[in-house]
């Protein structure tokens, strides 16, 4: 056998790189969407034969058919009378109250979005990890019926250990839980917090993989962004802070990382519970359709807040964030503002920005000084100056990393939520984010970017010019590789 492989290696190796670099290359061909990413991949596939069509495998398949979640969808949707309905609001409620550019957006989201923008809602902002792990873990104390969460990162460390712990106390009292967790934010405590999980009997899944054998194939590169925590079916807490002792002052001192979450009530409860028993699904094969389960009848409120549930993500959402910021640019008249930890927004996102500085907006974008992804933070410097040159403007915060995802438009329209602006949140991750059409909250999250932006430095075009040729060209070579950082 070494004999034959010995002397035939080269027609093996040939035939290897016909079967698996044809379908690779033809796969790419069919399923980009962009000609520059379908070249780039083909040019991969035939000129590195074999290891090519491994590379595209593992990292260029970016969508997920999930047909068991789409053929299942209408357990949840059809489940009984539509007793949410009555929160329903129409284009014209939204165009009346906010103008038409903003019932226009409530079009775009309605086409977008699978989830209806509804009424009676109410929205806490929670400023940092010792606030919001606390309201967290009071709500899981006090469940009866279920608790369904799903994150990104859930560390094996004092808050993690401690979130553990409140769920098995939660198992033990017979309310029923399940977590999900994405197989690589899984890894990023050895052990994994899943043992310790399993062993106080929480029924427990990784997404998209498993913590012994990896990932799975060919998806390895899609991972689930979300931070979703529904408590008996009335109250839900979503937005960018994963399960992390980093994020506390209790635990991490003035070393302390930002971010900002939310504590949300009303109708947008079972939209949120939908996106999140649909990955369960995905990952368990388990329908979550007990009585436990059950979403409580959302009471009247007031004020009528206004808010969406935007999935997003390699499946039938695809681009669905994407396409609710660039119908969010299109419409500013005054100001956008945008706080993202990793910036690195596609060609038809800068574009839009652009134009709406030259329409005379005001776009400020704040970005962390002190960044955890040193790669990333490389290649979005590298892109700077095509955003300041269109009147943009950049802002580096002062202080601990600032994990926080946040974004108004006019100080009436906020999304917040999972997403971030880069390629792997707009293509390649599962995210969640809320469309929040209220001038209390837009104003309240416009005075949190604010007070960041009173101590933020400028970033200006003199200043990137000045850095030495080699700074900048691997910034650039770094940049080149963004959509898989």
């Amino acid at each position: 056998m070494i004999a034959l492989l010995t002397t035939y290696w080269p027609h093996i190796l040939a035939v290897l790189s016909v079967i698996l670099g044809v379908p690779a290359a033809i796969h790419a061909t069919m399923t980009k969407q962009e000609v520059r990413s379908a070249l780039g991949w083909v040019g991969i596939i035939l000129l590195s034969p074999v290891l090519g069509a491994l590379l595209y495998a593992i990292a260029g398949i970016n969508r997920i058919r999930r047909s068991s979640i789409e053929q299942q969808r209408s357990l949840v949707r059809e489940r009984g009378p539509d007793a949410l309905g009555k929160f329903d609001v129409s284009i014209t409620a939204v165009a009346e109250r906010f103008g038409q550019r903003f019932g226009a957006m409530k079009l775009l989201g309605d086409r977008v979005s699978r989830h209806r923008m509804c009424a009676g809602n109410q929205i806490t902002m929670l400023e940092d990890g010792d606030t919001a792990y606390a309201a967290m873990l009071q709500q899981i104390a006090t469940a009866t019926r279920a608790v369904l969460l799903e994150t990104y990162i859930f560390d094996r460390d004092e808050i993690g250990l401690r979130f553990a712990d409140a769920l098995i106390k939660a198992v033990k009292r017979g309310v029923e839980v399940r977590v999900l967790i994405d197989a690589v934010g899984a890894r990023y405590s050895v052990p994994s917090i899943v043992g310790h999980l399993e062993a106080g009997g929480v029924m427990v899944k990784v997404f998209n993989g498993n913590i012994i054998m990896g990932l799975r194939l060919p998806y390895a590169n899609l991972r689930t962004h979300r931070k979703i925590l529904i408590v008996d079916g009335v109250v839900a807490f979503t937005g960018g802070m994963n399960i992390r002792s980093g994020f506390t002052l209790e635990f991490a001192g003035d070393g302390q990382a930002r971010d900002t979450h939310f504590r949300v009530a009303g109708p947008v409860v079972a939209d949120l519970f939908q996106v999140a028993s649909e990955d369960w699904q995905f990952a368990s094969r388990e329908v979550l359709e007990a009585a436990a389960w059950q979403i409580a009848p959302a009471p009247h409120v007031k004020p009528a807040m206004l808010m969406r549930a935007v999935p997003s993500g390699p499946d039938r959402t695809n681009e669905s964030n994407h396409k609710m910021m660039m119908g969010a640019f299109s419409i500013a008249r005054r100001n956008i503002r945008i706080m993202s930890p990793y910036f690195l927004p596609d060609r038809e996102l800068i574009s839009a920005l652009v134009t709406a500085a030259l329409r005379g907006v005001d776009v400020d974008i704040i970005v962390p000084a002190v960044n955890n992804l040193v790669l990333v933070d490389r290649a979005m410097t590298a892109q700077f100056d095509q955003i300041l040159k269109g009147g943009c403007r950049i802002w580096r915060s002062t202080g601990p990393f600032n994990h926080s995802k946040l974004m108004t438009v006019d100080d009436r329209w906020a999304y917040v939520g999972s997403s971030n602006l880069d390629p792997r949140s707009l293509r390649l991750n599962f995210e969640i984010d809320l469309e929040v059409l209220d001038t209390g909250f837009a104003g309240s999250i416009g005075h949190r970017i604010q007070a960041v932006l009173n101590e933020a430095h400028p970033v200006t075009l003199p200043d990137l010019r000045a850095k030495p040729f080699a700074t900048r060209l691997l910034n650039k070579i770094f940049w080149l590789g963004s959509p898989y950082l």
